[in-house]
């Protein structure tokens, strides 16, 4: 699996995207490699399980939700992933699978601050909320302190501030731009996958924009040259939105 996404990354980078993220097969493997990892493939498999697998509720999310719980549980080993790491790890996952093991470890006195400070900082509760103010009620001082934070939204409050004065790079694109110049018809088979659709982007030729492959490639190299500037790339149209 691994040489497969290896050569994966290497094809995509090639293009100029990232690599896409693991699937469920993919992620199950995974999870069997972290169990028993190969030697010299350590760090490759903790940036595969930290970065490389949806959040949310795709089935890949599931499989690592569930391997992470369990070995914050102590139901399973990686002599990679301690349990307070792994109760980390399940609290980058934004929401979905993760929150009722993150709920359940509030009762484990080891893993307990972690899953407090991860559950404080998540919003897509929904119900799970419930189950946090009912541990909270009997008494769980950590649900108590979520509850708090959620109270005084120290998930807002603990952000950067807004910046008083941002200073960007204008990627300045002529005429109108409707729907069809982002996000073109002819190259919707590949609209579940984002970065590879994204190369179409404006690849028809107007003044002032160049495609890398005209049909084909948007202003890619454009960009990128915009990008080097150090600045975040500000899209400024003369007309944008119109189309849908």
């Amino acid at each position: 699996m691994l040489e497969n996404y290896r050569q994966h990354a290497a094809e995509r980078a090639a293009l100029g995207i990232p690599a896409l993220p693991l699937s469920p097969q993919q992620t199950a493997d995974l999870v069997g490699l972290l169990k028993n990892p190969p030697k010299g493939e350590e760090d490759f498999l903790l940036e595969l399980i930290t970065h490389r697998v949806p959040a949310g509720v795709d089935q890949a999310a599931y499989v690592k939700a569930a391997f992470l719980a369990a070995v914050a549980k102590g139901e399973a080993q990686s002599p990679l992933i301690s349990r307070i790491r792994a109760t980390e790890l399940l609290g980058t996952m934004v929401g979905g699978y993760n929150i009722q093991p993150l709920i359940d470890l509030l009762d484990d006195a080891e893993c307990a601050p972690a899953a407090t400070q991860a559950l404080s900082q998540t919003l897509l509760m929904f119900d799970y909320k419930y189950g946090v103010k009912e541990k909270a009620d009997q008494g769980n001082a950590y649900a108590q302190q979520i509850m708090t934070s959620w109270a005084e939204a120290e998930w807002f409050t603990s952000r950067p501030k807004v910046p008083e004065k941002v200073t960007v790079t204008v990627f300045k694109v002529t005429g109108e731009t409707n729907t069809d110049d982002l996000s073109p018809a002819p190259d919707a088979w590949s609209r579940p996958d984002i970065p590879l659709h994204g190369l179409a982007m404006l690849k028809m030729a107007r003044p002032g924009i160049e495609p890398d492959e005209p049909g084909k490639i948007g202003p890619l190299k454009l960009i990128v040259a915009l990008k080097q500037k150090g600045y975040p790339v500000a899209y400024v149209g003369d007309v944008v939105g119109t189309g849908s």
